[in-house]
């Protein structure tokens, strides 16, 4: 198997070109809420435009196919509504996609979990595949932060921060500055409940995972 030896660095002040804000339950916790306040442009999944509006918010762009949006909004946005109605992917892939047609790569995604179960571990999924296409994506939220890693990486931190490990094929997996040793996992509840003991801490592996990281209080 091909390895690469690099170390990606990731970094706890994420600045993203775009915001996405998915259909789930609308977040309430003061990270996703300042990626939305803060970042200038901000694409909503269909039906997340009128949580967004009835937020105070003004969506630079919708995507979808535009029958989840009350009648009201889809009149008022209808110049920058991108209606999208094939069924292979779900609205939060056509949102990534076109937005990387328009040259965006680096993404935040709030908004993406609650609501259907199914829907929310879909979308987490889907970090692994975004990233694939070359796009630098975390996903946003109420408790914590989704990150998709291939391969080495090292992770600003805090004594403390509760992480968690999801392996999607990764083998050789070690850690240092993690609480408790890494092993190649084979069942996703292997990898939680671990916790970072200093300012920074690195994961060494050949493959995809997630990590999660818990915002610091």
């Amino acid at each position: 198997m091909e390895t690469n030896d690099e170390t990606r660095v990731i970094e706890r002040n994420f600045i993203p070109e775009v915001a996405v804000l998915a259909d789930g339950d609308y977040p309430s916790s003061h990270i996703p809420c300042a990626v939305l306040g803060k970042v200038p442009f901000v694409a909503c999944c269909d039906g997340a435009v009128d949580s967004f509006v009835a937020d105070g918010g003004t969506p630079r762009l919708i995507v979808g196919d535009g029958d989840s949006i009350s009648d009201e909004n889809r009149n008022r946005f209808s110049s920058i509504i991108v209606k999208i109605s094939e069924q292979e992917t779900n609205d939060l892939t056509k949102t990534v996609t076109h937005l990387k047609s328009l040259g965006y790569k680096r993404i935040a995604i709030v908004g993406a979990t609650g609501k259907r179960e199914d829907h929310t571990l879909g979308n987490i999924s889907l970090l692994l595949e975004y990233m694939a296409m070359g796009i630098d994506v975390r996903m946003y939220t109420d408790y914590g932060v989704f990150i998709p890693v291939d391969g080495n990486c090292e992770f600003e931190s805090f004594p403390g921060q509760q992480v968690s490990i999801f392996s999607f094929g990764a083998i050789g997996m070690y850690a240092d500055g993690l609480k408790y040793p890494l092993s190649d996992f084979t069942n996703w509840w292997q990898g939680t409940l671990n916790e970072s003991e200093k300012n920074r801490f690195t994961i060494s592996a050949t493959g995809k995972y997630l990590v999660f990281l818990t915002y610091e209080k």
